[in-house]
């Protein structure tokens, strides 16, 4: 039987050791980039199961712009993606976290903030609200998050609920 695939990304050799401790320990097959160029290479040659990105790597925005390649690219829509970030991740309960990350965008509280990480506890939906260089608000949907520093007790839990869920939309 094949080993599901897990690419992750990063920029820090200590994360992707500790990522591969873990993941490699859970029976997954891991493989690593250092930036986006490297990620997008190994993803289209190598065709993962799932990608696991850090945020900053290259520029401060690299992981949120791959993931975004990851929607945009047909040979790599398929792959879930789960973002790796110390931001704090802003939870809701309605479906549609695009339209609530406008909400945000719109309220004084949180009006200028540069990146607006959200999930919706019931459905697991989630997406990234961010700023481009330029000031427009880009919107990038993605399949979860995992807090920096890695935590195996909150990795394994986040990244079999994305596989399972992928697995699901793949037979249906």
């Amino acid at each position: 039987m094949k080993k599901t695939k897990i690419l992750v990304v990063d920029d820090d050799i200590d994360v992707i050791t500790v990522l591969e401790q873990i993941l490699t320990h859970e029976g997954y097959e891991v493989i690593s980039a250092f930036n986006k160029k490297e990620g997008i290479e190994l993803a289209l040659n190598e065709n993962p199961d799932l990608a696991i990105l850090d945020v900053m790597m290259t520029t401060h925005y690299e992981g949120f712009e791959m993931a975004r390649e990851f929607v945009d690219n047909p040979k790599l829509r398929h792959i879930p993606t789960l973002m790796e970030t110390s931001i704090e991740v802003l939870m809701t309960t309605k479906p549609s976290v695009q339209a609530m990350a406008r909400e945000f965008r719109n309220d004084p509280n949180y009006k200028e903030l540069q990146v607006i990480l959200i999930r919706d506890i019931v459905t697991g939906n989630s997406g990234i609200d961010y700023r481009a260089e330029d000031g427009r608000s880009v919107w990038v949907p993605v399949d979860g998050f995992i807090r920096k520093p890695v935590d195996r007790s909150r990795v394994i839990p986040e990244v079999e609920r994305i596989l399972n869920k992928n697995s699901e939309k793949l037979k249906a």
